[in-house]
């Protein structure tokens, strides 16, 4: 079931985000910029546990960002990650957004979800400022994929 992030959610959120950043597979992030951000988090969890997050970010009048996607590793495999972009694409364009992008090392799951590859260049020039916190920047090596909505 998805749900929207609740601020006690927090320390779960970063826990399973920052076991991909220390793999190198996302940026770590503290808990600050999570409790900054809840509003942007969906949660997918059963009975069990959390199994899943994700957030939509805003970056542009027209445009967002899908980031912080992460499945606890024992789960993937289970459409988890694939609902919560369908749910976040849902809300995109409920607000308002006409493209929705995100930078990735899972070009073949976005592409399986509707994304097409795009340049960096093409995306808003508000992104780099996460992309100054990257221990690969200048040299990055994601794809940027972008849907239409």
């Amino acid at each position: 079931m998805i749900r929207h992030a609740k601020i006690n959610d927090a320390s779960v959120i970063q826990q399973i985000i920052n076991q991909y950043a220390t793999k190198g597979q996302m940026l770590q992030i503290s808990r600050n910029e999570i409790y900054e951000k809840i509003y942007e988090f969906i949660i997918w969890e059963d009975s069990e546990a959390i199994k899943g997050v994700c957030a939509l970010h805003p970056t542009w009048s027209d445009t967002a960002e899908i980031r912080s996607l992460a499945v606890v590793e024992q789960y993937k495999r289970q459409k988890i990650g694939h609902s919560m972009v369908e749910y976040s694409l849902k809300r995109a364009k409920e607000t308002g957004f006409k493209k929705v992008f995100a930078l990735t090392y899972m070009q073949n799951f976005f592409e399986n979800c509707g994304f097409k590859v795009t340049e960096l260049d093409s995306l808003p020039k508000k992104i780099w400022t996460d992309c100054l916190k990257c221990p690969k920047y200048p040299d990055c090596d994601e794809t940027a994929v972008i849907i239409e909505i």
